[in-house]
C-alpha cells in the first residue's frame, strides 16, 4: 500500500496553501463565487459549487513550448 501526504493551510481569509508529495498549490476565492487554484506544476483549475448535486470544474495544464524553429 502506498503512502500519501496532503496538507492544507489557511494563510489568509480566502487563501489556502495546499501541499502534497509532488507539488504545492495556492487556492483563492470560494465564498459565493469561483475558486481558482494555481499549482507549482503549472496546472490551473477554476471550479465552482452549484446548487444541488452539481459542480463545475475547468482545468488547464501548463502550456508547453513548441519545438522547432525559425
Amino acid at each position: 500500500m502506498g503512502l500519501t501526504f496532503r496538507k492544507s493551510f489557511r494563510i489568509l481569509p480566502g487563501v489556502r496553501l495546499n501541499i502534497n508529495r509532488h507539488s504545492w498549490s495556492l487556492t483563492t476565492g470560494g465564498g459565493h463565487g469561483p475558486r481558482r487554484t494555481h499549482s507549482s506544476t503549472g496546472r490551473r483549475t477554476t471550479s465552482m459549487d452549484l446548487p444541488g448535486p452539481f459542480g463545475w470544474r475547468r482545468t488547464r495544464d501548463a502550456t508547453r513550448r513548441r519545438r522547432g524553429g525559425s
